[in-house]
Parts: structure tokens; sequence; C-alpha cells
């Protein structure tokens, strides 16, 4: 026998799927709208997966109050119930009761739960390997002597761009990108970046990852991490350009960015292969 927190669990995704896919007809209907927007509408998806209405609605059951007279459902409010709740201990099962056998049966959670939580062991094992390599490269790194209200550090080469931490948040930079760049590219560079610790970007990938390491079996979650960065990092452009920024001096930056990271990789790829 299934337990009943099996169709609480596969409702909540259930659930989650159609609001992700309800926001994704939104999102088509706001590709000329601003990319902050579209970035919220993602975020939004991303963490009703961290938001069980269907577990909330079960525990509510076992609390509600009697009443003398009870009034039948509108059909309208069942077909809704219906949608939004497939699954239940009552309902039709998915593979036919001959077809598995008793001690299958009630192996079968066990086996499932056990599959979820290597997955999720998985996504946090490799989460916390990058962060280590993060914090280490920032901890081993040379204090600039950049001034502004982002406290800037030069790390290895291999690192791209970026800003490390939620609430005290480094800009991490690979050493030596600045004798690539002209000083106004290196303040539009600057200028994105600030504009990730202003929007809080780091936040909000930090709940994704959340709901990522919970449901790393889903594809629509993978498919919300993308469209975050992609959004995030759009909204930041248009921030930039939006307080004044050239448009040929910033995407020249971009450029230089790209052309130095990829170089480092290939060279140390070079690297490795003569060694």
């Amino acid at each position: 026998m299934i337990p009943d927190y099996m169709f609480l669990f596969a409702n909540h995704v259930w659930q989650s799927t159609l609001f992700a896919i309800l926001v994704w007809l939104m999102i088509l209907t706001l590709r000329k709208n601003r990319a902050a927007v579209r970035h919220r509408l993602w975020l939004a998806a991303s963490v009703k997966f961290l938001v069980p209405f269907s577990l909330f609605a079960g525990i509510g059951s076992y609390f509600q109050w009697e009443t003398t007279s009870v009034t039948p459902p509108l059909p309208v409010s069942m077909i809704v119930e219906t949608i939004s709740q497939p699954f239940s201990a009552s309902g039709p099962s998915v593979v036919p009761p001959s077809t598995i056998t008793a001690p299958e049966a009630s192996r079968l959670p066990a086996v499932l739960i056990g599959v979820w939580i290597c997955g999720v062991a998985a996504s946090l094992s490799w989460w916390s390997i990058r962060w280590r390599q993060v914090r280490r490269a920032v901890r081993l790194g040379k204090p600039s002597n950049l001034n502004g209200p982002l406290r800037v550090i030069y790390g290895p080469e291999r690192f791209e761009p970026g800003v490390f931490g939620i609430f005290r948040p480094v800009l991490l930079l690979p050493e030596g990108i600045t004798n690539h760049l002209s000083p106004a590219q290196l303040n539009a560079v600057l200028a994105h970046e600030l504009c990730h610790v202003r929007r809080r970007d780091n936040l909000a990938i930090a709940i994704h990852m959340i709901a990522e390491a919970l449901f790393w079996f889903h594809p629509l979650v993978w498919l919300i991490k993308v469209r975050l960065i992609e959004e995030q990092e759009g909204a930041c452009d248009e921030e930039v350009l939006r307080l004044g920024s050239d448009p040929a001096v910033y995407a020249g930056s971009l450029l230089k960015v790209c052309e130095f990271y990829v170089g480092v990789v290939v060279d140390l790829s070079l690297r490795r292969y003569r060694a």
C-alpha cells in the first residue's frame, strides 16, 4: 500500500508543474517586456516548488470543524479540486494491483525515497564543491585598490567575474583582467556586477538551488534555472544601459571579458595537454 504522504507529494509536484507551465505561457506574452519582470515570474515558479499547498490542505483536513449541515460541493469546485489534486489514495492506481505482489508494493515507497535521497545528496555535494572552490579563491585572492560600494578581490584567472556571497557580497575578478579593459569598460563591468548585488540575484539563485536539490528529477526545475540566469543577466544589462552607460562601451566590455576568459580556459587546457 502506498503511504498517504506520497500522494500529497505527487499532488504538490503536479500543482507546481501546472503553475510553472502557466508562468511559461504568461512569459511568452511578455517577451517585449523588461527582463526584470520575467525574472520575477520565473522566481515565483521556483518558489512554488517550495510551497506545498497540497500538504497544507492535507494537514488542514484533519482539523475541520464539525457542522450540523453539509452543503454539497459545487460542480466548479469539484472540477478545480480534481485538476489540482488528481492523486489520492482512493483514486485509480497507475499500475494494476494484480501486476505487483504485496512485498514489491511494500518495498516500492522505500526504493523511491532512497533514490530521491541519493539525488538530493548528489545535488548538495555538487553545490558544496563549487561553493568551496569559490570560497577558497576569495580567501586566497588579492585585495584590489578599486574604490566603490562593493569589495573587489583578484582571484585565479580561470574564474569568470562574479559576485560571491549573499549578506556580505564580494566581487571576484580574474587576475590580470584589468590590463585588458579600458577604464570605461572596467566601470561598465563593475556597474553590471553591482546591479546583481542590488537585485539580490545571489539570494534568488540560492532559493532556486534548494528547489533544484529537492526536485532534481523534474526537468522544469532545470529549465527554470536556465531562464533565471538568462533573465537576471538581461535585467542587469538593461539597468546598466538605463543608468547611462554607453552601449558600445558596455558591449565592448562584455566581449573583452569573454575573450579573456575563453583565452585563459584554452591556455589552461593546452598546458594540461602538454603536461
